[in-house]
């Protein structure tokens, strides 16, 4: 009932300040109140209001100031004061407190009666911030760090013989039924919790790290690590040996560095872990490499190319032989990228063969091997016995040595299509790089056909990306790559945070290319012994797009922000 009439206020509230029309928002109540959701739900849902909207136009009406509740940070103190069952059933959020006063996130600033009740729950006098309840719902559980609760409670329920896994349980293989098996062990049911948690936030690794007197749990999400659990010392060895038992690994060897694997499924799809085991001075670091191919994009459309890199990526593919060579550090996208490729020119006419370590993922029609150096199946080796089974398409995952790249330069010149990796800062470097290695100018020259040089940039939240506070000063602009014409009219985006982007101001990442097809004019300078330098000006000068320049238009569309430019990019 509560509910009901806050969201008719809500209504008129909005109404009188011409933020939706009057039937819009008659529509929007009926709805709400239909499908048991609150007004300010049904609007954020179909995206008829922003929540910076709906909070300023509430904000105007009661003279209370507004708050992201993500930015919150967890206080042992508040959280003794107000349990998050309570939190929960009131919907709103401890935010600090001085004295005997508590800033209380509500979404309902006009419940008297719950703020008393509050107040005289906590013994405190209560002065309210707004939030949405959308927000304050899902921001509970981080504030509160859930995860941790969690923790707490397993331990709770452990003895001292759980500490230790004794025997090999039985392997994962479905989470749909997660947390349903009271029967697991405590070790199992920690380590089910940090799988399940880094699958839900779509992580791409899992670094369990063990401390001088705790354990961190972080998870990578759109390339960033951020903190999750803090389990105990005292499970230090017992995680680890739950994950070397899962991985198919030796729980008795603790002093060298071992690699394993293991599949679960969830939601009816099939996840693959890659597992790192690494001892450190505290014990062993375990990372868990997460392979999800259902969060993989075989589509160059959808990857964020500029139109020229598309088009030149394209041309390089289109060759009947030639190499492509796509270069950036670890975990810039160079292997989707790839996969990208092979998808793009996979046909039934074709044999497509890869030489990977390891396979990422798996791909219909395409025969894909593993590099296993135990076995003596180097890339080297690989590519020599591929080149004997007639193939068109060979995708080689990584050139790492001399012997490697002269069967790829091999394999280019004599009539196949060659799809490949390398480590350099820039697509004009990489040609000197695999001079450097011992390749011929005149071979590199004649067999490479592009050079893509790639970073991965997060994207600004749609929802919330909002002006930046400060424009920096147009030399300081100048200085880091705009041009001149750029500055008319620029507004720089800048990430805020609400519960689309659980409050981080970023969700997903997109590409950043710079292509390097190369010519006759780029071809004459490489074998004449040309600098990077000197390629990469004859390169500019035929309108090559710079992984900066490429940045900056991503910054001028709103796509980015400035911040994450600077800090994947360089200065040319």
């Amino acid at each position: 009932m509560a509910v009901l009439k806050f969201d008719k206020r809500l209504k008129s509230i909005l109404a009188k300040q011409a933020v939706l029309a009057e039937d819009v928002l008659g529509e929007a109540l009926a709805r709400a109140e239909t499908g048991g959701k609150s007004l300010t739900q049904v609007l954020l849902e179909d995206r008829l209001a922003t929540e910076e909207g709906l909070l300023g136009a509430l904000s105007q009406e009661t003279h209370l100031p507004p708050i992201n509740v993500f930015k919150v940070q967890s206080d042992e103190s508040l959280a003794a004061l107000l349990p998050q069952n309570l939190a929960t059933y009131y919907g709103v959020i401890p935010v600090s407190k001085v004295g005997g006063i508590i800033t209380l996130a509500v979404s309902n600033p006009f419940d008297i009666l719950q703020l008393d009740d509050i107040q005289i729950v906590t013994g405190c006098s209560i002065r309210p911030v707004l939030s949405t309840d959308v927000s304050i719902r899902k921001a509970i559980p981080e504030v509160y760090n859930k995860g941790q609760q969690m923790v707490q409670d397993l331990l709770d329920t452990m003895g001292d013989g759980d500490v230790e896994v004794k025997e090999a349980p039985k392997e994962l293989e479905d989470f749909d039924n997660f947390g349903d098996d009271s029967n697991q062990a405590p070790v199992v049911k920690l380590v089910n919790v940090i799988i399940y948690q880094a699958i839900q936030q779509k992580a791409s690794d899992i670094h369990i790290e063990p401390m001088d007197r705790q354990i961190r749990v972080r998870y990578r999400v759109d390339g960033t690590l951020r903190e999750s659990l803090s389990p105990p010392k005292k499970m230090q060895n017992a995680i680890a040996s739950r994950i070397k038992i899962i991985s198919g690994l030796d729980i008795a060897e603790k002093r060298k560095p071992q690699d394993g694997k293991f599949q679960i499924k969830v939601d009816n799809r099939k996840i693959d872990f890659r597992v790192s085991v690494l001892p450190t001075i505290h014990g062993e670091k375990v990372v868990l490499r997460i392979l999800d191919s259902s969060n993989l994009t075989l589509n160059l459309e959808s990857l964020g190319f500029e139109e020229k890199a598309l088009l030149d990526i394209r041309h390089a593919i289109g060759q009947p032989y030639g190499m492509l060579l796509v270069t950036g550090p670890t975990g810039s996208g160079k292997s989707t990228t790839l996969y990208s490729c092979v998808r793009e020119v996979l046909s039934t006419e074709d044999n497509i063969v890869t030489v990977e370590d390891p396979v990422e993922y798996q791909l219909e029609g395409v025969n894909q091997v593993q590099v296993s150096l135990k076995r003596g199946l180097t890339f080297a080796a690989a590519l020599r016995s591929i080149l004997r089974q007639d193939p068109d398409t060979i995708l080689l995952g990584e050139i790492r040595d001399q012997e490697t790249v002269e069967i790829a330069v091999k394999a280019a010149l004599t009539g196949h299509l060659v799809f490949s990796t390398l480590h350099t800062n820039d697509a004009p470097s990489t040609i000197t790089r695999m001079v450097d290695m011992g390749v011929d100018p005149f071979l590199v020259a004649s067999s490479v056909c592009c050079v893509a040089a790639q970073r991965l940039a997060k994207k600004l939240c749609e929802e919330c990306r909002k002006p930046m506070d400060f424009r920096p000063p147009e030399d300081h602009l100048l200085r880091i790559g705009f041009k001149p014409e750029d500055l008319e009219g620029l507004v720089l985006q800048q990430p805020q945070g609400c519960p689309r982007c659980e409050g981080k101001g970023y969700k997903g990442r997109f590409a950043v290319l710079e292509t390097l097809p190369l010519n006759d004019d780029i071809r004459r300078i490489i074998i004449k012994g040309g600098s990077a330098l000197d390629i990469k000006a004859e390169a500019m000068k035929q309108g090559m797009i710079s992984l900066r320049r490429c940045g900056l238009l991503n910054v001028m569309r709103g796509r980015t922000s400035l911040e994450e430019v600077l800090k994947v990019t360089v200065g040319d």
